[in-house]
């Protein structure tokens, strides 16, 4: 999946200035003029970070990412305002669960180190999801193998800590190991 932003205001001339900030990141940007239409674009596509900005007519920052926390919620959130309050970036942080907060004018250095550890955390978060399904599923495959060969997980060892393997032809360990491609292939 690539490393995609999508960016929120409903004034041009900042997303003109973000885009023109990140031309060089190896980054696919998709823009939205309002709320509405980055549920649209996040509807349709894989994005990993979100800048959007707080007061935009119709739906505000902080509406819109509650709704994204919904529709996508490993999604990271950035929020821009030019209007900082406590009350708006509390509302925002609690709602959204906004992982940076930037006032407008932003720091172009700060805001891509902060874009780029973004997309570091949902890479690592992404990752650590992919390892848990496949635990989960070893986990099940190891259940079923227990069950149709009661206690064939269990581990022995002698006096010296040596795995002591029960005495068992080579046919009888091929047949186990024959059925268990079957049923697991």
């Amino acid at each position: 999946m690539r490393n995609s932003i999508l960016i929120v205001d409903d004034e041009a001339s900042v997303i003109s200035s973000l885009k023109r900030a990140l031309i060089d990141e190896p980054y696919e940007i998709f823009t939205a003029n309002s709320g509405s239409e980055g549920i649209e674009i996040l509807s349709n596509n894989r994005i990993k970070v979100i800048i959007s900005d707080e007061r935009m007519p119709g739906m505000s920052g902080a509406e819109f990412f509650s709704k994204v926390k919904e529709l996508r919620p490993e999604t990271i959130r950035i929020m821009l305002t030019g209007h900082a309050s406590i009350e708006s970036a509390m509302k925002a942080v609690n709602s959204g669960e906004i992982y940076r907060f930037f006032k407008k004018p932003w720091d172009d250095i700060e805001l891509k180190l902060s874009i780029h550890s973004a997309m570091e955390k949902y890479n690592l978060e992404e990752e650590n999801r992919k390892l848990l399904e496949t635990i989960k599923l070893q986990s099940l495959n190891l259940r079923l193998i227990e069950e149709m060969y009661p206690n064939i997980s269990k581990i022995e060892r002698d006096e010296d800590g040596c795995l002591v393997i029960p005495d068992m032809s080579k046919d009888e360990l091929k047949s186990i190991i024959e059925q268990c491609e079957r049923e697991f292939s």
